[in-house]
């Protein structure tokens, strides 16, 4: 925001991180991140919930979801204008980190389920947090581990293995009933085209928001189709079952209008069985936000990550998982399915994206309203989503093309994609393997790829 001739203000753009834009253009713009990481928000609480045994947490369920959302909001504003050195001024969006769920499920398993289970988890993340705040700390010595050929690799293999998660909810969500069907295929594809039209077939407002347009569109397109088409269908049991893009209104009628969040909901539980493994997870996870940060400046600043930048956006994973754990919530960090959304539509600014945080807080104070978002069809974030995560794959590939392919680089890519992403993304290939082995490199081929690529970096001889 600046000064014109005359002494008026003038509003900056939405493509600059400190420019201060309407609200009225800020609103949609943040909200169509909520929308983008709504629902893999919340997803690995339900799964680790399930995990330890879903009846014992019936009377605080609701409060841990609720807690999620919130949390999100404030780790993503911590992340945005930081405190302090936590923070790396940059426009990430912050949520709960599904890298974390192959542990948490073995640490549920090892230790027998229940509350108590789920308390060791949320300890084991406390002490965590506090260590990846630590290892942010010391993130610029090591920064020379993470040169752009190593940081593009990363960003690359981010971007392949959110792909898959892309096309798995086009076609209407994989664990749906009627996945692939035509109608869930066609309300996916209707909502990626009206994207790209508003995209590029438009300016201004309607333009640098086409996500948002386009999930609303979605919701009207499934509103529609509920009053022409039939909503259950028969599986090949003969089980009747409510097809995966019929919206359920009544879900928003049932939630409540307001509700105060619970601190410390489960009491954690400090236990060496689950504080080793995830130690070693929160490890995994800086490397993963070290790729998250570099893709989105490249991607929607067209620039490097700075030292600062990286350092305190990791200490800010750190942070927000120990407060996540104060929640009862699972590790927050970086989410890779907004930096899809950031470098797709180049908006950084940090008005916007605070506009969607102060919205993540809303939706967790207020349940109805989450309701209203939690209702989604799978097809219509897929629309969107294959777009985005395709977005993550071209900035890894400016990242690795911003110094020459020798063949050095090439070596480097070559290998770290093929034998570090291919195991990963095969992961039945370590079933022989120590069980922390599989849990740490099986899944999706992310860390692997970081691995062999920083270890190729580091032995192969320097280009003369």
């Amino acid at each position: 925001m600046s000064k014109g001739k005359n002494g008026t203000v003038q509003m900056s753009s939405p493509y600059e991180f400190e420019g201060r834009i309407p609200l009225g253009q800020a609103i949609p713009l943040g909200l169509q991140h909520v929308l983008a990481m709504f629902v893999g928000n919340l997803t690995p609480l339900l799964v680790i919930i399930a995990a330890c045994g879903a009846e014992e947490f019936a009377a605080v369920q609701v409060s841990l979801l609720q807690n999620a959302m919130i949390v999100a909001g404030i780790v993503t504003l911590i992340q945005l204008f930081s405190i302090g050195p936590i923070g790396g001024k940059v426009p990430i969006i912050m949520g709960t980190s599904s890298g974390f769920i192959g542990v948490f499920s073995s640490v549920a398993g090892l230790m027998g389920g229940g509350i108590l289970a789920y308390g060791a988890i949320m300890g084991a993340s406390m002490i965590g947090g506090l260590f990846e705040t630590v290892l942010g700390a010391f993130l610029k010595p090591l920064r020379r581990f993470f040169p752009s050929i190593v940081t593009g690799t990363v960003v690359l293999s981010i971007g392949l293995s959110l792909i898959s998660v892309g096309v798995g909810s086009f076609g209407g969500g994989s664990k749906a009933n009627d996945y692939g069907s035509a109608e869930n295929l066609l309300i996916a594809l209707a909502v990626m085209i009206i994207i790209l039209i508003l995209k590029h077939g438009t300016k201004g407002i309607t333009s640098s928001s086409c996500i948002l347009f386009g999930i609303i569109a979605g919701y009207i397109i499934c509103t529609v189709l509920g009053f022409i088409l039939p909503h259950t269908g028969v599986n090949a049991d003969g089980v009747e079952y409510t097809k995966a893009w019929v919206l359920n209104w009544q879900k928003v009628a049932d939630a409540s209008w307001f509700a105060i969040p619970e601190i410390l909901p489960v009491k954690p539980v400090f236990d060496l069985r689950a504080i080793v493994p995830v130690l070693i997870m929160f490890v995994v996870t800086a490397v993963e936000t070290v790729g998250d940060i570099s893709g989105c400046i490249e991607g929607g600043m067209d620039r490097e990550a700075t030292d600062s930048e990286l350092a305190g956006g990791v200490m800010c994973d750190g942070i927000g998982s120990t407060i996540a754990a104060l929640f009862g919530v699972l590790p927050n960090t970086s989410f890779s399915q907004n930096v899809g959304l950031v470098t797709m539509t180049k908006i950084v600014n940090r008005f916007a994206l605070s506009c969607g945080a102060v919205f993540l807080i809303l939706c967790g104070l207020l349940p109805k309203l989450a309701a209203l978002v939690s209702i989604m069809p799978q097809c219509v974030l897929g629309g969107a989503a294959v777009i985005m995560f395709s977005s993550i794959v071209i900035s890894g590939i400016q990242l690795i093309t911003r110094d020459p392919l020798t063949p050095r680089n090439m070596t480097i890519v070559s290998v770290a994609l093929g034998l570090g992403y291919g195991l990963g993304a095969n992961s039945a290939v370590l079933a022989g393997m120590p069980q922390y082995v599989t849990l740490i490199f099986g899944g999706s081929g992310i860390v692997p790829a970081a691995f062999v690529a920083i270890i190729l970096n580091i032995l192969l001889p320097k280009d003369k």
